[in-house]
């Protein structure tokens, strides 16, 4: 190990990673930029992950290339920056690289002046050219000439990627969204529907859940079978594909195949934690067993390999061990023998598909794509339940086996936005298989996010090795006020609904755009940036936009406040172009019109927890899949303190009383708790 660089005291495992580079590395600030502009230097900004395969190749290559390094930190000041950590810098540079050159991922190279506007960029370089890139070095001896000799050209580029960033800049209109973009989404997704292999469009091909939570609700909405069928046959297609790691459980990031075979081998929290909502939810519709156990696998790996001490959940999982991809979970024909003996090893292979030849590198993948387990019995004279005992003692025996190999590298931070997902996801499958552990595993991870991650009142957005650092994003505080709406619906207390009302109120004063509406990605009291992005398009992750959108559908509905239903209005005209051309990418914002733009019905219920009524009412909508009903619950005298249009709401002789008001009329109260159980939920 030679001499370190600047990024030696920085917490990120991303950032340490690079901190023994030759490459002479600052984390984004003031002494990076301090420096470029007293040397005019340009800046190269390398923005990446720790769990990243390109990110890990492009280090090799270059940044540990000692000539490559004497290169870049004669010419340039080099700034390395955790795009988990700093989610702002890496949208607006990732934006921009997109529009120049039609593309984007990650590891992103961009080449700014001092001023922090670019003039080039890029994603991964190779150290000789090759796959029609030019090379890194080439790149950056011609950059640095031309910034240092041709200034007028870096003045004209420089001066379109501002004209661009202020023309990308929304304004409200007259037009407004309604019902025609949920179709319109919904058409979109039967056009790119795989129907072959279930998914949406080629390879690589991403799980994408925020679809399935769509189309399930608009099968909910619309009775449309095909929405059904589209998120049922995808759902089901990824478990079976080697997208699902079928020794260890948990999702990879992406198939690189239309068939879902062979993953791109990262783990990340986020998945994860969507894929959860959406296996779970599929199971409230259909109620196939199948929805249950990849639920309760999903949550089996979380606890296994990505929950801290403390309870708190990792961020990700290296496709990377001992420099190769997907080392940890391949396995060799020979090999699966040696550990299952001849008569489990003939059930496994023939199960799993596992070949002398292999389906990645020679090695093998398991998957049962296209197996039918039924014939499998019968081929070992079995019944499946048989040939299920014995699958899973095998896979036990793999896993003893597997976790003696070095296990890859993990980003062990603890990031707000996504911990709050993983805990929305726990509570909802506490909800639907009435499993209380997993509530509890969500309230130990909310506990820690209380206790750990507000500073001076602020939320803040990451925990490292007791390092607390980076003010709170959009998403942080969207996706916590989801976690404590989720909560709410647990056991209904108030608290927690008080608390994502509090948060909300924060999130306007500090997010909100009293011009245009919408809400910016960072805070008024955050960094200032060259822009001040308001994103409404998903990627991986549905954007803090959108999750902000259905939160203020849902708060509207529970509390009656009008605030709520105003700010989604504004998002309405503000967002109009983007979602009417591309619903596609707003898929998740999308369920707020379902929401307020369908029918829909409120339920007031009041009367003691401990009731029979309450609680077998509770329990109802707990179990059921009702995005369309929205429930507070409680005491008269409490309720009206969070939801102050329930005033007037009395129970009836004391016993549980439901109120029922869908599409702005109100049914008369009633303590016959079962018949309106019977009327919303069919049991």
């Amino acid at each position: 190990m030679g001499k370190p660089n600047h990024l030696i005291d920085e917490k990120s495992p991303y950032l340490l990673q690079h901190a023994y580079n030759p490459v002479e590395w600052y984390p984004w600030g003031e002494e990076a930029f301090e420096k470029a502009k007293t040397e005019d230097k340009p800046i190269f900004l390398s923005i990446g992950y720790s769990t990243c395969h390109w990110c890990h190749v492009m280090a090799d290559e270059s940044f540990e290339d000692e000539e490559t390094a004497k290169l870049l930190n004669e010419r340039f000041v080099s700034v390395k920056v955790d795009r988990e950590e700093r989610p702002d810098v890496d949208s607006i540079y990732m934006k921009i690289c997109q529009q120049m050159t039609g593309h984007g991922g990650w590891p992103l190279s961009v080449f700014m002046t001092p001023e922090h506007v670019p003039f080039y960029a890029g994603t991964y370089f190779p150290p000789k050219g090759r796959y029609g890139l030019p090379s890194f070095t080439e790149v950056v001896t011609q950059l640095y000439k031309t910034y240092k000799n041709d200034k007028e050209q870096i003045k004209d580029v420089t001066a379109s990627v501002e004209q661009a960033i202020k023309r990308s800049q929304l304004k409200a209109g007259e037009q407004r969204l309604d019902q025609t973009a949920v179709h319109r989404g919904y058409e979109l997704f039967t056009r790119l529907y795989d129907e072959t292999d279930g998914g949406f469009g080629g390879a690589p091909k991403f799980p994408s859940p925020q679809n399935i939570l769509f189309l399930l609700r608009y099968y909910d909405q619309t009775n449309n079978e095909q929405a059904l069928q589209m998120a049922e046959h995808t759902l089901q297609a990824m478990a079976n594909g080697g997208l699902w790691d079928h020794v260890g459980f948990g999702f990879t990031r992406y198939a690189t195949d239309e068939k879902w075979l062979v993953p791109h081998f990262e783990k990340m929290l986020y998945d994860q934690a969507f894929l959860l909502m959406a296996y779970t939810e599929a199971y409230q519709v259909t109620r196939k067993p199948f929805y249950q156990q990849i639920s309760e696998q999903i949550i089996q790996f979380i606890q296994r390999e990505m929950t801290s001490e403390e309870g708190v959940f990792y961020s990700g999982i290296d496709a990377d061990s001992e420099g190769q991809e997907g080392k940890y979970y391949v396995w060799s024909f020979e090999e699966v023998y040696q550990i299952l003996g001849e008569q489990l090893g003939d059930l496994y292979t023939d199960a799993y598909q596992i070949t002398k030849q292999g389906n990645f590198e020679g090695k093998n993948i398991p998957h049962l794509i296209d197996v039918d387990l039924k014939q499998v019995a019968e081929r070992n004279t079995l019944s499946v339940h048989e040939l299920n005992e014995q699958l899973e003692e095998a896979r036990k025996l793999l896993l003893i086996e597997r976790e003696k190999r070095v296990y890859p590298h993990v980003d062990d931070k603890i990031l707000t936005s996504w911990n709050a997902m993983m805990i929305t996801a726990l509570l909802k499958a506490a909800k639907a298989y009435q499993q209380p552990a997993y509530a509890d595993m969500a309230s130990q991870a909310l506990t820690f996010i209380e206790e750990n991650l507000f500073q001076n009142r602020r939320l803040m957005a990451r925990y490292r090795e007791n390092d607390v650092k980076y003010k709170a994003y959009l998403d942080d505080y969207g996706y916590l006020i989801w976690a404590y709406l989720e909560f709410y619906e647990i056991d209904f207390d108030l608290n927690y609904l008080q608390k994502a009302k509090q948060l909300m109120d924060e999130l306007f004063t500090l997010f909100w755009d009293d011009d245009e509406g919408g809400f910016f990605f960072n805070g008024e009291d955050g960094e200032t940036l060259i822009d001040r992005e308001k994103e409404i398009q998903e990627g991986a992750i549905p954007s803090g936009n959108s999750v902000a959108g259905v939160l203020l559908a849902r708060l509207g509905a529970l509390t009656g406040e009008t605030v709520y239903i105003e700010k989604l209005e504004e998002m309405y005209h503000l967002f109009y172009s983007i979602v009417q051309k591309h619903p596609y990418v707003t898929s998740f914002f999308l369920q707020s019109l379902l929401m307020t733009e369908f029918p829909s019905k409120e339920v007031v219920l009041l009367g003691n927890k401990k009731e029979d009524g309450f609680r077998e009412f509770v329990h109802h909508y707990q179990q059921s899949y009702s995005p369309q009903i929205s429930l507070i619950a409680g005491e008269a005298n409490e309720l009206v303190k969070v939801a102050p249009f329930t005033k007037d709401y009395q129970q009836i002789n004391d016993q549980t009383t439901l109120f029922v008001c869908e599409n702005f009329s109100c049914q008369a109260p009633t303590t016959n708790y079962q018949n309106v159980i019977g009327d919303l939920f069919g049991k």
